[in-house]
């Protein structure tokens, strides 16, 4: 089979997964795409070419762009191999893609007497701890974090975190702003 081929077999499939998930017959995607069911059927099955004149209204019919129909990136893409890095009493690895809106990230905190420096940065920040315990400076609050405990907060809020007693581990999730807060400053935990 070409690439052609295997392309033109993924976007059949999608389509017709797109149209079974909407719960849309192919009399309704022909009416939303200006395209006859028995077009659509063919599609489907194989026996009529996908070309753009009919790609793009089905893509809009369905509420999807092109790229979610076209994309045939390996499985390579799908797993991440974090590597760590460490600065200071802190070791972190990436848990997910840099340009996602969200971002990932194991950290292990070890314990320091210094007090870390409260810091302030657009966005929201969210974080389990998986192992230990974490003191969570908050403005004037300080908040421990016992192992299966979450914390959330708006990072406008002057904030650091250290390890108590023995080193921790938490996952922590970032949205892009605070993500670039944290991996492109110097973190103060």
């Amino acid at each position: 089979m070409s690439e052609i081929d295997d392309v033109e077999q993924v976007v059949r499939t999608r389509l017709r997964s797109l149209r079974n998930t909407l719960g849309l017959s192919l009399d309704e995607l022909g009416a939303r795409a200006n395209l006859s069911a028995s077009t659509i059927s063919r599609i489907e099955t194989g026996k009529r070419t996908i070309g753009l004149d009919v790609l793009l209204p089905l893509a809009r019919a369905l509420q999807v762009d092109l790229d979610a129909l076209l994309d045939v990136r390996s499985d390579d893409d799908v797993l991440i191999r974090p590597v760590p890095s460490t600065t200071g009493e802190h070791t972190t690895w990436m848990l997910s893609r840099p340009t996602g809106t969200t971002i990932a990230m194991k950290m292990r905190l070890d314990p320091t007497d210094r007090a870390g420096e409260q810091r302030v940065h657009p966005g929201h920040d969210w974080f389990v701890v998986i192992e230990g315990r974490v003191r969570l400076l908050l403005g004037d609050r300080e908040i421990v974090v016992e192992t299966g405990e979450a914390a959330e907060f708006a990072t406008m809020t002057p904030h650091s975190l250290r390890a108590l007693d023995r080193p921790a581990e938490l996952i922590m999730i970032f949205d892009r702003d605070g993500h670039r807060a944290h991996v492109h400053h110097e973190p103060s935990w």
